[in-house]
């Protein structure tokens, strides 16, 4: 490690010294490593607190400090798992940053020395992309806990976790007072092989209405209680007056058009032929976004609390917010007729559909009417016979779709990648009780909609360069050379040419799917070209934003459910001087918030899917025992797993179950082959199956061939019934395959 140069450092060296530090530090090294004066240590004391109050650092260990969403050189470690293959793994004690504690690997001295619960003293180190410890010193134990659904066998007590990985079942040896079929948080505790779990909150039933959503929000802990400090702040800023000098929108025909179940309202648009002669033919348009960063200050409790969430996270029953009700519902939502502030961004559209210029400004609005996207469509269609049709059809639809004709030539111009992958909405009656699962209906206003907070997201990031201020850029990088490679092997078993040596554009994407054409294979590939696109991401660092073929994008548009967003609302603020509630944050810190929503919001689409997942099942063990129209998704050496047609839900099919022969798996050509019979079970292949299980718990699927065995939804001997009568799947016992039943073909694993 290099000396650092004498005198007092700045926050960046402080953190430079920190990260590349082999030991603890805390003030007294930083202040030996710079040769600071007694002087220069006052101003170092003022500098680490004022470090820590902004989120920079942490303290450890009482007077060392870490990267905040770093881990420490030395701290305790619990331990959280201990996998099939004995490996340890334990997560931070404490963890007080917004993103998500890291697992770290523990390397023991002693196979088997550690279970479950355990704490030690440990050296950490970063090891790739992970974190390994080094125990140091075992401590007092603690509880690793577990969320799980209780099942009886005979006199004793089972929990079967809610996920659909883990096989694994723990007795029980303190149930608390909850029966049999409850959904539970249980504490673990004891080391390989004799793991016991003891009750410690009993959640109820959860096959009852509304429980799914609640498993993922235990199971990801997603905080969905509002302490009484973070209400306290938003009741008092909900009072707040909209403020002085702010820009009068309120004649104009505003409409907000959002899902016929919107929760909450933050965004509504306007446009009109422009009248400025430097734009013939073009159009004027606003964007009206609630204005956020007006209410919700940085640094306050509400703040805090909303970076913490990240965002909010929607479920078909509920919805987990990013800020209080009566903010998200009510003050910040642009309901219809309502006087509400807003940061509106005032565009200007050639008539081809460039945007010619932009200005931002803060507003106030009345929304002229909330339009569901289906009753906008059918009242641009003159199928429609609302009430406000009459009024509102020419002076605020009508324009609003011509002047979406042209930024759809302009996108259309540019070649953004173009997947149009179906949507599963789950409807419910007012019960909570499932009615249908189908593929929600792509309409134009939902296009509409996305182009103007496409356009408005682009100005967002232009003005903010435009001003040099730090920008929170949403981030999709191209696709990595690895998963080019893999999506020109699975294109080569439908004899579709895929060139490696190209430029990858989101237009070669598109023109594989126009050489496809209306194929059987189509969905199959569209998925696959999902796969191969990386995840986006929130940084200060613009890498462009490969899906939609811009250079730079920043999310501007849904600051009541994204902290994103918001953080761009207060750079806009504070680099175009518009008043209260601004902000210009440092890069360094951005760059820590853009790595914690990033992350978060990988959390809630885990919860999202996880729970629509739940709900298919729930639906689907209606009809299990009944054959179902299927596709095959994924293929390998164990089975096959395949998707319900119109409804989604994968499940699998186990090779076990194929029958007595031995079946070849084919990994090239992503296939199963019987070895007699030649039989084969490929990717994309649609058939019949028959629906064996569906586990709404797990939201796991099984299916088995027509014709064949196969287990009902009925409970196996031994087995009980939930408190709804309504008898839970029998337990699938993970069973090893006959020696020689799979044989590989192809490439070597």
């Amino acid at each position: 490690m290099r000396k650092p140069s004498p005198g007092l450092p700045n926050a960046q060296q402080v953190l430079d010294f920190i990260q590349s530090a082999d030991m603890p530090v805390g003030k007294r090294e930083i202040a030996r490593a710079f040769g600071l004066t007694a002087q220069q240590k006052i101003g170092l004391k003022a500098l680490l607190k004022d470090m820590a109050d902004e989120g920079l650092i942490d303290g450890a260990g009482g007077r060392a400090f870490h990267r905040m969403g770093g881990v420490p050189k030395v701290t305790v470690l619990r331990v959280a798992d201990v996998d099939d293959g004995g490996n340890v793994w334990a997560v931070p004690e404490k963890w007080e940053a917004e993103t998500p504690a890291p697992r770290l690997r523990v390397r023991e001295r002693k196979r088997g020395a550690l279970g479950i619960g355990q704490r030690i003293l440990a050296r950490t180190e970063e090891a790739g992309s992970g974190w390994i410890a080094h125990p140091m010193k075992v401590l007092a134990r603690a509880s690793e806990q577990v969320l799980g659904v209780l099942r009886g066998e005979g006199d004793r007590l089972w929990l079967t976790g809610v996920e659909k990985k883990d096989r694994r079942e723990y007795p029980v040896s303190d149930a608390g007072g909850a029966q049999p079929g409850d959904l539970v948080m249980c504490e673990l505790a004891g080391r390989p092989p004799r793991i016991t779990v003891r009750v410690v909150e009993i959640l109820g039933d959860p096959f009852a209405p509304r429980s799914f959503s609640l498993i993922a929000i235990h199971k990801l802990r997603i905080p969905d209680v509002f302490s009484d400090a973070v209400l306290d702040d938003a009741t008092r800023s909900a009072a707040r007056p909209p403020g002085e000098g702010r820009e009068d929108l309120r004649s104009l025909p505003i409409v907000a058009i959002d899902p016929a179940d919107a929760r909450d309202h933050d965004d509504a648009v306007w446009a009109a032929p422009d009248d400025d002669p430097a734009n013939e033919g073009g159009w004027k348009a606003i964007v009206a976004i609630a204005d956020v960063s007006y209410y919700v200050r940085p640094g306050s409790p509400l703040d805090v609390e909303a970076r913490k969430r990240g965002n909010s996270v929607y479920f078909p029953d509920r919805v987990v917010p990013m800020l209080p009700e009566i903010l998200s519902a009510d003050v910040c939502s642009l309901k219809e007729g309502e006087d509400r502030a807003a940061l509106a961004c005032h565009l200007q559209v050639t008539k081809s559909g460039a945007l010619k210029g932009w200005r931002f400004s803060r507003a106030l609005v009345r929304i002229a009417a909330n339009i569901a996207y289906e009753e906008a469509q059918a009242a641009i269609d003159g199928t429609g016979a609302a009430d406000w049709d009459r009024d509102l059809v020419d002076t605020a639809l009508r324009p609003l779709w011509d002047c979406w004709r042209a930024l759809a030539k302009a996108r259309d111009a540019r070649e953004p990648l173009d997947l149009d992958l179906p949507e599963r909405r789950v409807v419910l009656d007012e019960k909570g009780r499932i009615l249908s699962v189908a593929p929600r209906e792509r309409l134009d206003a939902h296009r509409l909609i996305e182009d103007y907070m496409i356009a408005a997201n682009v100005a967002a990031a232009k003005a903010l360069e435009a001003k040099k201020a730090p920008v929170m850029y949403r981030v999709h990088e191209a696709p990595a050379r690895e998963k080019l490679v893999a999506l020109k092997d699975y294109l080569e078993t439908y004899g579709v040419a895929f060139a490696l040596g190209q430029v990858i554009r989101p237009a070669t994407f598109n023109h594989i799917l126009d050489r496809i054409g209306e194929a059987d294979f189509r969905p199959q590939v569209m998925e696959q070209v999902l796969r191969t696109q990386t995840q986006a991401y929130y940084a200060p660092a613009n890498q462009g934003h490969f899906g939609l073929s811009l250079g730079s994008y920043a999310h501007f548009t849904s600051p009541i459910r994204r902290y994103a967003d918001l953080v761009v609302h207060r750079a806009l603020v504070g680099a175009y001087g518009l008043g209260e509630g601004g902000l210009l944050p440092e890069a360094a810190d951005m760059e820590r918030i853009g790595e914690g929503i990033s992350q978060l919001e990988r959390r809630a689409m885990e919860a999202e899917r996880d729970t629509i997942d739940r709900y298919v099942a729930a639906y689907l063990s209606e009809h299990v025992g009944e054959e179902v129209d299927a596709r095959i998704t994924g293929v390998q050496a164990f089975g096959f797993f395949a998707t319900v047609e119109g409804v989604g839900g994968d499940g699998l099919m186990p090779v076990r179950e194929l029958g007595g022969e031995y079946f070849h798996y084919d990994e090239a050509g992503r296939r199963l082959i019987g070895e007699s019979s030649g039989d084969v079970y490929a990717l994309g292949q649609r058939l019949r199956l028959k629906l064996a299980d569906a586990n709404p718990v797990s939201g796991a699927l099984r299916f088995d061939l027509p014709g064949g065995g196969g287990g009902g939804y009925a409970p196996a001997p031994g087995r009980s019934e939930g408190r709804g009568g309504k008898a839970k799947a029998p337990r699938v016992l993970k069973r090893r395959g006959r020696p020689g039943n799979i044989r590989h073909q192809g490439r070597k694993r």
